[in-house]
């Protein structure tokens, strides 16, 4: 399913053949060998897109294909679930240390790579690897599917030179006009793509979000984990923030909400390059900052708060909102980025609240009833139960059967409009004399 629903206006862009509808055999396609390019590390570096390429490849494997993984070096386990998996030197990310960085061009990895023979390769993008990933599949000649996960652009004016916006864009043009797809985690984002000409619209496609619902649950819920997160004050109430802790998340704009809170406690849950200034900002105030957590303490800390908040502007989906309403959470975001297609405007106070980016007024309105009213609390039931709906396995099972079909087509397209006048010249040269009756 294109994203051409969701543009308001018609723009003047190259239009292109769209792949003709699938065939029922073509619904449950022959397992395939998956290069999986992938930068940072989903299995040493926390970020929002873990959970969704460790489940992606657990289902892949599940579903009985191939899968390599290339990554960043550091943390990387010899296999995960039976897929294959390749360190690849990295180095720090200049404005952002704890983020590695990698071109994953060694002649080690290109034979690698080569020896597994892939029917399609994969890369996260934007980054540095995905150049190696695009590469790859040029010497290969194996078509390149890039999913589209940091909304790079955005970042830019918070951490280096606004005049880098431009040069960003035209970097991200290249890559995914190159590209046989593009999938992106929310229609927001799809439309940021098109509105900027990334590439033609027929070739964006969601990557339809999931979240691991038995991980993220409301029994997890914990007093131990509670007077933690509270700093010994249980009784009061509780916010909860999970997620890297960086500039661009907006972090500051809690403080303001908080100097309007004085009874409530928050706890941020997470690591990043933006920690030592948060705890400086809030000295001598009810917070804690537990760092990073991991496997059942993670779903503890989710499920022992009263009330989640996102006030990012920046988000490409929010898997952490996701992981938030599925353990039961009530969540307070900001309506912006990828957040409202997970609490469209129709559910709003139903399974989620949104404010308007930086509007403080707007988000004390939502929050405060929230974390003064039990009942009020009760939506997080009603998000739970829209959460089971959204399963990782069925997010896979498209994107194998359904997108990775698509992208091969339009690879196989894109080479025999590429060869069709070197073939004209190989008859013209090579044509048989005519035949004298």
């Amino acid at each position: 399913m294109t994203i051409r629903e969701y543009r308001e206006e018609e723009e003047e862009v190259e239009e292109e053949e769209n792949p003709p509808p699938l065939l029922e055999s073509e619904m449950n396609s022959r397992p395939r060998r998956i290069a999986l390019f992938v930068e940072p590390s989903p299995f040493a570096y926390i970020s929002g897109y873990k959970n969704r390429f460790q489940n992606f490849i657990k289902y892949l494997r599940e579903m009985g294909d191939e899968v390599m993984v290339v990554t960043t070096h550091e943390g990387v386990p010899e296999e995960f679930y039976g897929a294959k998996l390749i360190g690849s030197r990295s180095f720090p990310c200049p404005w952002y240390q704890k983020v590695p960085l990698s071109l994953a061009l060694s002649p080690r990895i290109i034979s690698a790579v080569a020896q597994f023979k892939p029917d399609i390769i994969h890369a996260s993008s934007p980054g540095i690897m995905v150049f190696g990933a695009l590469a790859i599949a040029k010497l290969l000649s194996v078509p390149i599917v890039m999913s589209y996960h940091t909304h790079v652009p955005v970042y830019i004016p918070r951490y280096t030179f606004s005049w880098l916006v431009k040069p960003m864009w035209l970097v991200i043009k290249f890559l995914h006009r190159a590209a046989d797809l593009t999938l992106v985690p929310s229609a927001a984002i799809a439309k940021d793509l098109e509105a900027a000409r990334v590439t033609a619209a027929n070739r964006i496609r969601l990557w339809n979000k999931g979240v691991d619902s038995d991980s993220f649950h409301p029994r997890f819920r914990s007093h131990e984990m509670r007077l933690r997160l509270s700093n010994g004050e249980p009784d009061r109430p509780l916010i909860v923030h999970v997620g890297r802790l960086g500039v661009e998340k907006s972090l500051d704009f809690l403080k303001r909400v908080m100097d309007e809170l004085p009874e409530a406690r928050i706890a941020f849950i997470g690591d990043g390059p933006y920690r030592e200034e948060l705890e400086q900002m809030f000295s001598g105030m009810p917070v804690v900052f537990t760092g990073m957590l991991m496997g059942e303490e993670l779903s503890q800390a989710y499920a022992s708060g009263d009330v989640f908040i996102m006030p990012s502007e920046s988000e490409t989906l929010g898997l952490v909102v996701l992981e938030a309403m599925s353990s039961g959470l009530p969540v307070v975001a900001a309506r912006a980025g990828g957040i409202p297609d997970i609490i469209p405007e129709d559910q709003q106070g139903k399974t989620g609240y949104l404010f308007n980016p930086g509007d403080l007024d707007d988000c004390l309105s939502k929050l405060k009833p929230l974390l003064h009213n039990q009942e009020l609390r009760e939506i997080g039931k009603a998000a739970r139960v829209e959460m089971e709906k959204y399963d990782w396995r069925a997010a896979t099972r498209k994107i194998r059967n359904e997108q990775y079909n698509a992208a091969i087509w339009f690879w196989r397209k894109k080479r025999a409009q590429f060869l069709r006048p070197f073939q004209w010249l190989f008859r013209r040269v090579f044509q048989a004399p005519a035949i004298e009756m």
